[in-house]
């Protein structure tokens, strides 16, 4: 099975690494500058790295349909720069997930693959795709829906011992994020940990910092730089979040249900 996933930030690195250790051939696409804040569990470092691994598992940049498919064909992850995904067309692929977490849908059509998945609100089951996986936190997070959509975004980020917006930082102005800071590194509450043009950016609670812009990114004002874990466990910084793990759960188990032959009546391939 081939499959293309639109993304590589962290929920779509999650995804990936559940698929792959299933034995699923995997391209993933991305814009030409990502702004993923969890670098170190995020497969689209190899857009200007080359090669990025996420516990144990190698993604590499390929450049055009060809090279990605060798690259799977190797037993890696291929990404490609590719924001519409018009790889598409030519890799023929079993199926297509959504993985962008754009909250709205921007260009993905259920006749893009024999089964079309997507990751959270902006997508209608049966409309836009044949399935839908939640990804919000809580009692549904990674719930297959056949029908109907993901619960809507709410705008406040999913509790971590009990902080859910207080965890982000974000730029207080447009200009370039500057910081001396790495992630996996312990910050105290009221700590500055970058600035931007000048102006502060303090942590806004005690603990490790789980997600960062890399030095000299361009941000606008109230851009998501980073991510505070009051944990306070490094290791965590390293590792798909649970979240991501549940998410790739639900890819995989729709994957399963699509490729039984039948979907709604019809024959997938």
């Amino acid at each position: 099975m081939l499959v293309i996933i639109k993304g590589a930030g962290d929920l779509a690195s999650g995804v990936a690494v559940r698929l792959h250790r299933a034995g699923i051939g995997l391209v993933m696409t991305e814009i030409a500058h990502p702004t993923a804040i969890r670098r170190p569990v995020s497969f689209c470092r190899a857009v200007w790295e080359n090669v990025a691994e996420v516990e144990g598992i190698r993604a590499r940049l390929a450049f055009g349909v060809e090279e990605a498919y060798s690259v799977v064909r190797s037993g890696e992850i291929a990404v490609l720069v590719d924001p519409e995904a018009d790889c598409a067309q030519a890799l023929q692929p079993d199926a297509l997930v959504d993985a962008t977490l754009a909250k709205r849908n921007l260009n993905t059509r259920i006749g893009d693959a024999p089964a079309v998945l997507a990751l959270g609100p902006g997508f209608t089951a049966g409309v836009d795709c044949h399935a839908v996986i939640e990804t919000m936190r809580g009692h549904d997070l990674g719930r297959v829906l056949t029908n109907g959509s993901a619960q809507p975004n709410t705008g406040v980020p999913g509790l971590i011992a009990g902080y859910g917006s207080e965890r982000i930082l974000r730029a207080p102005r447009g200009g370039f994020w500057q910081t001396d800071k790495e992630i996996g590194a312990h910050v105290e509450k009221g700590e500055t940990v970058a600035t931007v043009d000048g102006e502060p950016v303090y942590a806004s609670l005690t603990g490790v910092l789980r997600g960062l812009l890399p030095d000299g990114t361009p941000v606008t004002r109230g851009m998501k730089s980073g991510d505070v874990d009051p944990r306070d466990r490094p290791e965590y910084c390293f590792t798909v979040s649970d979240k991501a793990r549940a998410i790739g759960g639900g890819v995989l188990e729709a994957l399963l249900m699509l490729s039984g032959g039948v979907w709604q009546g019809k024959p997938v391939r």
